[in-house]
């Protein structure tokens, strides 16, 4: 007999027929000799509506108040669903957040779960009942009780959470979609259905906008071992497994705020291979990549950076031993990139003796201070950084290699980690090198210009928007240094949520002086689109392959950012979605089937 926890979102309950059908599923399963907590979200678009109502009184509706309107809307699904069940003969028990034992921080509308005190929960378990549980909500540990919710994605999270808590043999999340598919099939109906998928490949993709699983749900699965299984709700289909690391014993204590940081992780023998002042136009990055994969250098870290009148600078790591060729390929291709033969376009520069220090987790989602603290205790330390690469679960930077020893001592004490790897996580055998393409729509991109170039200068800028909420996606430094009243200067370009981008951008501006910065840039028309894989790992050629289907299209690159399983693209928003679906189609991705979702 298994434990499992179900969770049904809001359109698998959006009707009275739809709830009975989700009672005769949950049926179902108990009679197959399981025991089952449902958890579920508010019918619906019942969410939106109460947001309606308290718009149409305030403009800016008091936090702790919306968290007690939003909270009612689950609270009705979980007495509907308790009902049916018990209508069909099925002992059931509806209880909220707060009745489950879910106690959370005391912060309102985005609240992160500290721990669930289980023990009434398996006391009615025991007893033969289903516990039917108000998925987003909980209720803060302070002595005033107060309702809480968990923000965007919040039944993900409470379900995922609940299976940590009680040690469930896994959790299904039932959907409107059959499983995790290559890309939204709103876009690509022709998307492919995966069987399964690992954690972080999930949590790339989850974070890149693909709403099926959210990324705090995921990550949780991650740190604490919990099978996910994603279904349809209206089908019998297997769905797709999302499968996790073996992790040892993890304390549940501050479930979502344990240690965001597990491992710090180096390759000591990496070289920088830059071309500057290349052409700002599409098919630039393609011919460069192209001939690179036909050379069969494998190139790890990748970045473009934001564009500086008509060109902008493209650099690419690669381990020592193969530097010289990977030299020899850039010098050669440097020509033919060139709009004049004889400017100073596409200058290739090569620095040898680097090394890439990491720090990686599934803690960092939603954290902005976990790259800002990355950066500062580097500085503090005398570290300068040469390169940035974020993704969700990794934070890289490429620095001298005479400082790589003390970089890993500064990271470990920082994060209080005892050890550290040089080592990846290799993928399964026969990974596909792509899993799946995501686009965001929602980003927007911050750029200062003219940033010294000083140890510490990261740390400080990032730092400032931690202190403010703002979370930092992906984050550039462009290779040109240019020295302005004897200070060496970069410019840097980062995305963030559009909502906060105005935000960030007044804030930068406020202390541009202070710094020494230059202009801060604002552009909102922007897309992000994506490839996921850990099977990309040592095979050369993704990257070209993702580069020459947008210059084909004539799809201009407008800043480019790897990590080791996920390689970004930023295109102009009116291109996002014709961007997906032309890489979607390069990588074979398309199944036989169209995928119709439900209204």
């Amino acid at each position: 007999m298994a434990l499992i926890v179900q969770k049904y979102g809001g359109s698998s309950v959006g009707s009275v027929e739809r709830i009975q059908a989700v009672a005769q599923r949950v049926d179902k399963t108990v009679k197959a000799g399981n025991s089952v907590i449902v958890v579920v979200s508010a019918m619906g678009k019942t969410t939106d509506g109460l947001v309606k109502l308290a718009n149409g009184i305030s403009k800016n509706p008091n936090r702790r108040e919306m968290d007690m309107l939003l909270s009612t809307g689950e609270q009705v699904t979980i007495a509907l669903l308790s009902m049916a069940l018990q209508e069909i003969g099925q002992a059931a028990i509806s209880m909220t957040g707060a009745q489950v034992g879910i106690v959370t921080e005391a912060e309102h509308t985005r609240a992160r779960i500290l721990h669930i005190e289980t023990e009434r929960l398996m006391r009615q378990i025991n007893a033969g009942k289903v516990v039917v549980v108000a998925g987003f909500q909980g209720i803060s540990s302070t002595e005033e009780l107060e309702i809480t919710t968990l923000g965007r994605g919040g039944s993900d999270t409470s379900a995922v959470a609940l299976a940590a808590a009680i040690g469930a043999d896994f959790c299904e999340i039932y959907t409107d979609v059959p499983g995790i598919l290559t890309t939204d099939p709103r876009l690509v109906p022709e998307a492919q259905l995966m069987t399964e998928i690992t954690c972080d490949e999930m949590l790339e993709l989850a974070s890149l906008g693909a709403k099926v699983l959210h990324p705090r749900a995921v990550e949780i699965a991650r740190n604490y071992g919990v099978p996910l299984v994603v279904r349809s709700s209206w089908t019998e289909q297997p769905g797709t497994w999302v499968t996790t690391p073996h992790t040892p014993g993890r304390s549940l204590v501050n479930l979502e705020l344990a240690r965001p940081v597990d491992a710090v992780e180096f390759d000591s023998d990496q070289a920088k291979v830059s071309l500057l002042r290349v052409p700002d136009k599409p098919g630039v990055a393609a011919r460069l990549f192209g001939e690179i994969s036909r050379q069969n250098v494998d190139v790890d870290l990748i970045i473009q950076s934001i564009h500086e009148g008509n060109s902008n600078d493209i650099a690419f790591t690669v381990n020592t031993p193969i530097l010289k060729r990977a030299e020899a390929v850039a010098a050669a291709i440097a020509p033919a990139l060139r709009n004049q033969p004889n400017s100073d376009e596409a200058e290739v520069i090569v620095e040898k003796d680097t090394a890439k220090v990491s720090i990686a987790g599934a803690g960092m989602i939603g954290r902005p201070g976990v790259a800002a603290k990355m950066f500062a205790t580097l500085a503090e330390a005398g570290v300068n950084i040469q390169m940035i690469s974020t993704s969700e679960v990794k934070v890289s930077c490429l620095v001298d290699a005479v400082d790589c020893d003390r970089a890993i001592v500064a990271l470990c004490q920082g994060f209080e980690i005892t050890a550290s790897s040089t080592s990846l996580t290799p993928p399964a055998a026969n990974s596909p090198a792509v899993r799946g393409v995501a686009l965001d729509m929602n980003q927007a991109r911050l750029a200062i210009r003219q940033l010294p170039d000083i140890p510490g200068m990261a740390g400080r800028l990032f730092g400032l928007l931690a202190e403010h909420n703002i979370s930092i996606d992906m984050i550039i430094q462009s290779q040109r240094c240019r020295v302005v009243d004897g200070i060496p200067r970069r410019d840097i370009a980062f995305t963030v949520a559009r909502l906060d981008a105005e935000n960030a951008k007044a804030k930068l501006q406020q202390v541009a002086a202070e710094m020494g910065w230059g202009e801060v840039v604002l552009d909102s028309a922007i897309a992000k689109v994506s490839i996921v894989g850990s099977g990309m790992v040592g095979q050369p050629g993704i990257a070209a392959k993702m580069f020459e289907a947008l210059a084909e299209h004539k799809i201009n690159i407008q800043m480019i950012a790897t990590s080791e399983i996920k390689i970004s693209c930023v295109v102009e928003q009116e291109q996002g979605v014709k961007a997906l679906q032309v890489i979607h189609t390069a990588f074979d991705l398309a199944g036989s089937e169209k995928f119709v979702v439900p209204v």
